[in-house]
């Protein structure tokens, strides 16, 4: 029989093994990461990993993997010297209708007309504020909300 405390203190280890997960999708978005192999390094089955996950951090690995690389797209688009197709693979796309459907999901626009109008809007805006005022939104997350 598990304890209280014994299931506090096992919690406590897999909040720290999906933190370092986390921590790997910001460093490596751009490499080929899926949810099996980040859930084998997490010595954990994948579909405990993810439901894990989803507990800990509100998304499911692969939409955290998505945001991280629609948010470096966001960047990567508003410099404006690389084409939507450089950057869908910059980022670690592999396919550049996954990456505009993605990106106009989060962004509620395709990616071309983001990079038009976004183009030279942070220029002069400490890093860290751009940061946050870029942030994407989920637009069907948000409808979804708001109807509740």
């Amino acid at each position: 029989m598990v304890t209280g405390k014994a299931a506090a203190e096992q919690r406590l280890r897999d909040l720290a093994v999906l933190r370092r997960v986390r921590d790997r999708i910001d460093r490596e978005y751009a490499q080929p990461l899926d949810v099996e192999a980040l859930a084998r390094d997490a010595n954990m089955s994948a579909g405990h990993f993810s439901r894990e996950f989803r507990q800990a951090y509100g998304e499911s690995p692969y939409s955290y993997l998505m945001t991280r690389r629609i948010e470096r797209a966001m960047a990567l688009l508003r410099r404006g010297d690389m084409n939507v197709t450089e950057v869908c693979f910059e980022v670690g796309c592999a396919s550049l209708g996954t990456f505009s459907t993605r990106f106009a999901e989060l962004v509620g626009m395709s990616p071309s007309t983001y990079r038009r109008q976004a183009a030279g809007a942070t220029v002069g805006m400490a890093p860290c504020v751009a940061k946050q005022v870029t942030k994407p939104v989920r637009n069907r997350e948000a409808r979804s909300t708001s109807r509740a």
